[in-house]
């Protein structure tokens, strides 16, 4: 059963029905150059999206029994992420918990030091957070620390890896800009005018992660969309980005937690 939820002239939105769920889903159409295989593809995200790409003419009826061969699929791994999702719990912001830099696991450790200013640092494993002194609101100090730490870091790991990738990408003439962005479900993203957005959770993830997401925001600077040609051209330039944007996918709900 489909059922019309709302439509635009890029995206509409669908959804069906699997046991007693029902399932939404976006379809996105995309133009496909003559000659080339014209096929449905679809996505489950890891914040619970079923995204469809499908081309610009392809029958709505087609579609959604393309959507329905892989019914069961969906319906899997929409439940696989919600039992993930249940066993993440929001962070506290004590000595014990793991945060993340560049693919690594560190234990987080406050301590007090009257003498010293606030400060985050790496330390023989630890992510040490030094506080001049406890009180009341200690979770906030350490919460907005750390993410000043993470925006230093991203600030300067984005920038190093930008510039080792740049002579790989031929088509950009100039340096483009970057700003560090905080996004709830991307972890980039390129404005008309070539300038990258970067979430700062990604300095979490591996430093090929960290590539995957710069260049494929580098190839939207020649294909502004998720055409056939632009997957090409991300292709030259990293042939195995499926199993690293799968990776990051597999470690997003860890990464973004907060």
């Amino acid at each position: 059963m489909r059922a019309p939820i709302a439509d635009s002239d890029t995206e509409e939105t669908y959804a069906f029905i699997y046991g007693n769920d029902r399932v939404p889903y976006r379809v996105k159409r995309k133009a496909t150059d003559h000659g080339k295989p014209r096929k449905v593809s679809i996505q489950v995200t890891p914040d619970s999206r079923v995204i469809v790409e499908a081309p610009e003419d392809a029958k709505e009826n087609d579609i959604h029994d393309a959507v329905m061969k892989r019914a069961k699929w969906i319906y899997n791994n929409l439940q696989a992420i919600t039992a993930q999702q249940r066993h993440i719990q929001p962070r506290r912001y004590v000595s014990g918990e793991m945060q993340f830099y560049l693919g690594r696991r560190y234990v987080l450790k406050v301590v007090t030091h009257a003498d010293n200013p606030p400060h985050v640092k790496m330390e023989r494993g630890k992510l040490l957070v030094s506080l001049p002194q406890r009180n009341d609101d200690v979770t906030d100090q350490v919460r907005k620390l750390l993410k000043q730490w993470y925006r230093a870091r991203a600030q300067h790991i984005f920038a190093m890896r930008l510039e080792k990738l740049l002579p790989e990408a031929r088509w950009i003439d100039e340096t483009p800009n970057f700003r560090i962005l905080s996004m709830d479900k991307q972890w980039g993203s390129c404005s008309k005018q070539g300038t990258l957005m970067l979430n700062p959770h990604l300095v979490k993830a591996p430093r090929e992660c960290i590539d995957y997401v710069i260049l494929h925001e580098l190839c939207h600077i020649r294909e502004h969309n998720h055409s056939e040609r632009f997957y090409r051209l991300l292709t030259q330039q990293m042939p195995g980005w499926r199993q690293t944007k799968q990776r990051l996918d597999d470690m997003a709900e860890l990464l973004l937690n907060e």
